[in-house]
């Protein structure tokens, strides 16, 4: 059974930081490229940070995405993190060689206020 499990989103304060963990399973995760999405409320789904190489725009030099094959797990580190970086936050899995097979989790808030 495929599963992705986030972890570690919240409240902080406009200009704290937060590292979200995603805990995956039940698939060969070193085959899988892990991206981190985000959607904010009204908003569409938006990718935040794929594979190792790629941020979005809004949050290049803030944020950065690592994984750790032993442990079947990708993070995401946010720093300097601002109020429209409120969203909830999902990781997803999408095959390497077939780009159509994608896993998502469910999904982590964080909440950017002071």
């Amino acid at each position: 059974q495929v599963q992705l499990v986030e972890s570690g989103g919240g409240l902080v304060q406009p200009g704290g930081s937060l590292r979200l963990s995603c805990a995956a399973s039940g698939f060969t995760f070193s085959r899988y490229n892990m991206n981190w999405y985000r959607q904010a409320p009204g908003k569409e789904r938006e990718l935040v940070a794929g594979g190792s190489t790629y941020y979005g725009d809004s949050v290049k030099g803030r944020f950065a995405i690592s994984r750790d094959d032993a442990k079947n797990t990708v993070y995401l580190q946010m720093n300097s993190l601002k109020p429209e970086d409120t969203a909830v936050y999902y990781c997803n899995a999408q095959n390497r060689v077939f780009s159509t097979v994608n896993y998502w989790g469910k999904g982590t808030l964080v909440t950017v206020s002071s």
